[in-house]
């Protein structure tokens, strides 16, 4: 009895503070309709610059906490809803998630820049050498005492706000319309303001408070946030009450499970999951109302061409020849990646881009693929890609049941607890035996991975193997083409549009969600099978939800609704990121931020990076004299690459100038020709013969005063 009262006051201390962080979530939501993805990495940030105040600089705690509490904390939050939230108010759901997500990464990143991963921090507990609380057969330490009273204090503070002032009264109604609340006399900007001021604080305190338990891990701090992702979930989003009882059973299981479950090589990860585990059956359990806040807007979905699609493919395959030939084996290894992540971020199109089902498990998924043609395809059988492709969309099929009920949020909350499910528990597992059958993923640790086989030629080789990926990234580039213009295509649009005008239209949202789910799944696990090959052993590590992140934000810039995405992520990823983290240590915690850096400007091109590319090439494609002379350019410098006349470095800095004159000389020669003819253009037909330009909107002013 003595040891079940100590694990549930050690459960109700942890409650508390996943309450407190919880009600911060619940607190911008109601008021911004933002869910914060972020909201973790807040408190981890108020954590460490804690510890650098007290541990690092020596500053008194009562100090310490006033001024991460009172002027960090505050000022964060404004700088978020100002500079990053604000702007992207008119966009949809979606795109606000995004920007959320990229804060997230993002924070990670500046928290490991600025604080050493390697150097081991930790926090003490407040009152840590005062005598402990004696409560009958149990005791409760005095940092517990103090995170209970703490989590009273918010949930009645909170419940008088926003119940009882105006101010509070502004914060629960702005969200449904700001409009209408302006017209009230109300200020919905400042509503806003407090909100992400008061739900910033919150983060604070939770993160403060629950350092001292756990390591100081950027990551770690990070994501345990998923605990109260499921106290918010408890309350529905909307209420505190129940919040603080969902925050209340989640503190209890993870304590209860760390004192009571069995010790064996296969529970340990359940333990770390089992909140993740909880999010998923609240998910599913618990009815949700509609999202409040502005639905997704949705964007054309550009049609794309039968022969643009086979040029841009067989360039790919030209691209990987080129690069094959010109980079050494450790170069290989680096850069070979280009492809197999292209082949991930491809899977993102017709989930997200067609039907606008949000999914953060995709490199988790990928893992699915990378692990099945390690162990099947351990002589290089090709059969064994297949049952890695086919493995992956069964996963992906489990993942679209649960996603029948599930939209926005709530699937993007989904899919992260699926994530998180297979990184601190699956991944973990050693192998074991169902009914006979052999399961086996990463045995605890890390697998080899061999390469494939073609009619008896062992590919195993760097740039083989670079070859291979990129000719799977074509073909899977034909494919997206192909959906997008068949019919299928155009019902994931559809449901995209609207789910009950498809199910009305006579639609099976649940045949047609596995269908999707499953091929984007199938086609993370053929990338994930193509990326442990050119690494030659792989970890689950390596497919965490973190390591996802920069993936999924990289997609999201390029475009989700474009074929070239794949081929732009994996430049991104597999190719400048890498060159530019050679620079040295503080390029190396740039290209780490740079993926949030991107995601947070998602909001000046929401149509993505990869049209914008294109537009700008489109020019040089129309130029045939322009188009010749920078193909033999190009051939010229490889040539000159393959005949030890120029080094790599310098290979790739003159393709790179011919690229960008080819570019600027083709647009100032159409420019140039459009100059040439716009005299002979009508002025009624300015905008139809000749594009618009901003100088007629002036010269027509004059011509109508003038007359």
């Amino acid at each position: 009895m003595e040891q079940f009262l100590t694990f549930g006051i050690v459960g109700l201390s942890t409650a508390a503070i996943y309450a407190v962080i919880g009600s911060g979530l619940v607190l911008t939501y109601t008021t911004t309709g933002v869910f914060n993805f972020a909201h973790g990495a807040a408190g981890m940030m108020a954590a460490f610059a804690y510890w650098q105040l007290t541990e690092g600089w020596g500053l008194p705690v009562p100090l310490a906490l006033i001024l991460v509490l009172a002027v960090l904390a505050p000022g964060f939050g404004l700088l978020v809803e100002r500079l990053v939230l604000r702007p992207v108010q008119g966009l949809g759901d979606a795109e606000r998630l995004v920007m959320t997500v990229a804060m997230l990464s993002g924070l990670i990143a500046v928290s490991r820049w600025v604080w050493d991963p390697n150097e081991a921090r930790s926090l003490p507990k407040f009152f840590e050498n005062a005598d402990s609380i004696d409560l009958g057969p149990a005791t409760i330490t005095w940092h517990q005492a103090i995170t209970m009273i703490v989590a009273v204090v918010v949930a009645v503070g909170l419940r008088v706000l926003l119940y009882g002032t105006r101010v509070g009264a502004e914060m629960r109604a702005s969200v449904d319309d700001r409009a209408l609340v302006g017209l009230t006399g109300a200020n919905p900007v400042r509503a806003n303001k407090v909100a992400w001021i008061l739900g910033t604080q919150l983060a604070a305190i939770g993160g403060i408070l629950i350092a001292p338990a756990v390591t100081l891990d950027a990551a770690q701090l990070s994501l345990l946030i998923v605990s109260a992702y499921t106290a918010a979930i408890f309350g529905r989003l909307r209420s505190l009450p129940l919040t603080f009882v969902g925050a209340i059973v989640v503190g209890c299981l993870e304590s209860y499970l760390t004192g009571y479950l069995p010790q064996n090589q296969y529970l340990p990860g359940l333990r770390l999951a089992a909140p993740a585990l909880l999010l998923f059956l609240a998910l599913l359990v618990f009815p949700h109302r509609r999202l409040r806040g502005r639905d997704t807007k949705a964007r054309p979905v550009p049609v794309p061409s039968v022969r643009g699609t086979l040029l841009f493919a067989g360039a790919i395959v030209v691209f990987g020849l080129v690069l094959a030939s010109l980079l050494g084996e450790g170069e290989l290894i680096s850069y070979g990646q280009i492809f197999s992540f292209g082949v991930i971020a491809l899977s993102y199109i017709p989930l997200a881009g067609y039907a606008g089902q949000i999914s953060l498990c995709q490199l988790s998924v990928a893992g699915v693929g990378a692990a099945v043609w390690a162990h099947a395809g351990g002589h290089g059988e090709l059969w064994a890609l297949a049952l890695a492709v086919v493995v992956s969309g069964v996963v992906g099929a489990l993942i679209a049941l649960p996603a029948l009920r599930l939209s926005g949020v709530y699937l993007a909350l989904g899919t992260t607890a699926f994530a998180f499910i297979l990184d601190r528990w699956i991944f973990t597992l050693p192998s074991f035996e169902i009914g006979g059958l052999k399961i086996s993923l990463f045995d605890g640790g890390a697998v080899d991975v061999a390469g494939p086989s073609l009619f008896g030629w062992h590919l195993d080789d760097g740039s083989e193997l670079m070859v291979f990926a990129a000719v799977w990234l074509a073909l899977a580039s034909i494919a997206v083409m192909a959906l997008r213009r068949g019919r299928f295509g155009r019902q994931l649009i559809a449901l995209r549009d609207s789910e009950a005008a498809y199910a009305t239209l006579g639609g099976n949202l649940l045949l047609a969600k596995m269908a999707v789910f499953a091929l984007s799944a199938g086609i993370a696990g053929l990338g994930g099978a193509l990326y442990g090959m050119q690494q030659r052993s792989v970890s689950g590590d390596q497919f965490s939800f973190v390591a996802g992140l920069p993936l999924y934000l990289v997609a999201v810039v390029g475009g989700l609704t474009v074929v070239g995405n794949g081929l732009f992520t994996g430049l991104a990823l597999g190719g400048s990121f890498p060159v530019i983290a050679a620079a040295g240590t503080f390029a190396q915690n740039l290209t780490s931020l740079m993926p949030a850096l991107a995601g947070l400007g998602l909001s000046k091109n929401p149509d993505g990076a990869v049209a914008e590319v294109r537009s700008g090439y489109e020019a040089v494609g129309r130029n045939k004299p322009v188009l010749g002379v920078l193909g033999i350019a190009l051939a010229a410098l490889w040539v000159l690459q393959l005949q030890d006349v120029l080094d790599g470095w310098t290979t790739f800095w003159l393709a790179l100038l011919a690229l960008v004159a080819a570019q600027v000389i083709a647009q100032a020669l159409e420019g140039r020709q459009a100059r040439s003819t716009a005299s002979d253009v009508p002025v009624e037909w300015w905008g139809v013969r000749r594009g618009w330009r901003r100088e007629d909107e002036e010269v027509l002013a004059r011509g109508i005063a003038g007359g």
